[in-house]
């Protein structure tokens, strides 16, 4: 009976996947196919090969008759792994002087590791279950990185001839590896990359529910960077204790951090997405408080209620949180040594100068030193990118087609992405997918990282739209 059972069950599943793939279109088929192959390459920034995903894409591009010369695997010097890709879709306007300056289109390939015991399946293998892609990396950014690949492979089939040059770019180590693709191509080969703008992840449909709240376009970002907190003394017998205890010195610190706040520092597009937030926020208290804090930077009790909620919290202000902790050698011996590591997320109105003076100041006299944990390389400064009219314009026109009257709201990513370094070297940035999802239900870096199959498809088609408007060759 176990055994029948088993058989109905392979045969009834094997059935389900039959009627969903043949439901698809060929262009749908074609994104599914390529989002499956780059989730099973293992990518993982410490053990995996972005080179050997940026290969295989290349591989698809090549055959379907792009030039090997706008095909180019890149890799940085002495990293092997660390293979970037650049495709150059070259348009009718060419490369003169007076042609529009090319579309860049940037998704990473890497991703975050992945415990198989954490996982109930195997995170290097897509299954597609109750209406949802699962495995490491189908949100972040396996899903933006197959779209873009299948919708320039469907338009190269279709005989498109763009207005102007499309360039796509797969990248490396934006997960935090040694290699970042994109900040290495902007210092060693920017001219491949050059563009009027890119389109990135960090923006994406907001749900409640399943119904469609809105739609955003990501225009800023803050920036990571990491302080490593140490304090020292000669230790001794644990039998004889001393009052300059290495771990209570941190410890107090450390306390002292956690009940610390920074300001309120909006800019030109946080202000916006609290005003126009408000607008569909469910929560009367919350949506007054954008209003007010959208008014009035200043307005402390709109900054409190807002605080309550850790994603808002994050959008007000610089945060820094302690990720880290280490002390002591032995466990009859005092601790000559105790460390944390503090990751702080920088507003773009700050810098790392301006956050390790307010993290001294706070800390005090506690005898804890604070150091940058790696050489501080970040690119600060990188203001939001006012966003392009003609981007807007199509964003707005298109979610307003598949969704309806929603807002198409611009917003700060709390987290980080590769934009920071394109905005840096005058790359204006922006993050937009058309791709929606409920808050906190991707789950990316994860376990059970998922997305909704109903989401991507709608992704697939608002981006192969949204570019092929912007490089004056919209479906006619």
């Amino acid at each position: 009976m176990r055994l029948i059972a088993a058989s109905l069950a392979t045969l009834v599943a094997a059935s389900t996947l039959h009627a969903q793939s043949t439901a698809l279109t060929p262009h749908q088929k074609l994104a599914r196919s390529v989002y499956q192959q780059l989730v099973e390459t293992n990518t993982v920034d410490s053990v995996g090969s972005v080179t050997k995903a940026a290969r295989a894409m290349a591989a698809r591009f090549r055959a379907a008759g792009f030039p090997a010369k706008d095909v180019q695997i890149l890799i940085p010097p002495g990293k092997p792994t660390k293979g970037n890709l650049v495709v150059r879709y070259r348009g009718s306007a060419g490369s003169s002087a007076s042609a529009p300056k090319p579309l860049l289109l940037l998704a990473h390939l890497d991703v975050v590791a992945a415990k198989r015991a954490d996982w109930p399946r195997d995170p290097f293998v897509m299954r597609e279950e109750n209406g949802y892609f699962y495995g490491r990396g189908v949100a972040d950014d396996k899903a933006m990185a197959s779209i873009f690949v299948a919708n320039l492979l469907t338009m190269k089939k279709e005989g498109v001839v763009p207005g102007r040059d499309i360039i796509l770019a797969l990248t490396a180590d934006e997960e935090g590896g040694d290699a970042n693709g994109v900040e290495w191509l902007v210092s060693a080969h920017k001219s491949l990359i050059d563009a009027a703008y890119a389109i990135n992840e960090g923006g994406g449909g907001l749900l409640d529910g399943d119904r469609p709240v809105l739609n955003s376009i990501q225009a800023a970002e803050k920036v990571p960077v990491n302080f490593t907190l140490t304090t020292t003394n000669p230790g001794g017998h644990s039998s004889v204790p001393r009052p300059d205890n290495a771990i209570y010195e941190l410890a107090i610190a450390l306390t002292k951090l956690a009940q610390f706040q920074f300001p309120v520092a909006l800019n030109e597009v946080t202000r916006p997405y609290f005003e126009r937030s408000a607008s569909v926020e469910p929560r009367p208290e919350m949506a007054a408080a954008m209003r007010a804090i959208a008014a009035n930077p200043a307005d402390s009790a709109a900054a409190a209620t807002l605080s309550k909620d850790p994603r808002f919290a994050s959008m007000l202000r610089t945060s820094c949180v302690a990720t880290r902790l280490s002390g002591g050698h032995a466990y009859n011996a005092l601790p000559q040594t105790a460390t944390a590591n503090v990751n702080c997320r920088v507003a773009p109105t700050s810098n790392a100068d301006e956050v390790i003076a307010t993290l001294t100041r706070v800390i005090g006299d506690t005898g804890v030193k604070i150091s940058f944990t790696v050489p501080n390389t970040e690119k600060f400064g990188a203001a939001p990118s006012a966003i392009e009219p003609e981007l807007l314009s199509a964003a707005t026109a298109l979610t307003k087609k598949m969704w309806g009257d929603i807002p198409v709201i611009p917003t700060m990513s709390t987290g980080a992405t590769d934009g920071r370094f394109l905005r840096a070297a005058g790359i204006p940035t922006y993050g937009v997918s058309g791709i929606f999802s409920a808050p906190g239900e991707t789950n990316a870096h994860g376990r059970d990282e998922k997305l909704r199959v109903k989401s991507y498809y709608e992704g697939l088609s608002f981006l192969d739209e949204l570019v092929r408007s912007l490089s004056g060759s919209p479906r006619t």
